[in-house]
């Protein structure tokens, strides 16, 4: 029982890292791209690594609390978890396309934001049930 706790807390720092990944990429890409304009050519600004990165973070967040709610039995985590997600998809997928490319940016940061939360709450709450 004692690795399946380290594996879910493990899981919810994974997930944490890439919400972090996620905010570093909206945050550094436009500001290289406006003091360097060849960055723009970088990959990391295609829509594609906004996807790429979405489909490592799906699974590793909807395992992490699927494990961690079992635990604790606090189920109000997974309401931020999916608004994180939710969000954050809808970015990835038709964010410029609704908000503009500056809004697409924010609705990353505050999906990531959120679902950062989620997870250092389902993280806090797994370390109290076990202790």
């Amino acid at each position: 029982m004692k690795n399946w706790n380290i594996f879910q807390v493990r899981l919810d720092t994974a997930a944490i890292s890439l919400s972090a990944i996620c905010l570093v990429q909206c945050l550094i890409v436009p500001i290289a791209a406006i003091i360097a304009p060849t960055v723009s050519l970088v990959a990391l600004e295609d829509e594609l690594f906004h996807i790429m990165l979405l489909l490592f973070v799906l699974p590793v967040s909807i395992l992490a609390m699927t494990l961690g709610c079992k635990k604790h039995k606090t189920y109000g985590v997974i309401v931020y978890a999916v608004a994180g997600l939710s969000l954050m998809a809808l970015s990835a997928v038709w964010g410029h396309d609704l908000f503009g490319e500056t809004g697409e940016i924010g609705a990353t940061l505050v999906g990531a934001s959120i679902l950062s939360f989620a997870h250092f709450k389902n993280q806090k709450l797994c370390k109290a049930c076990c202790h």
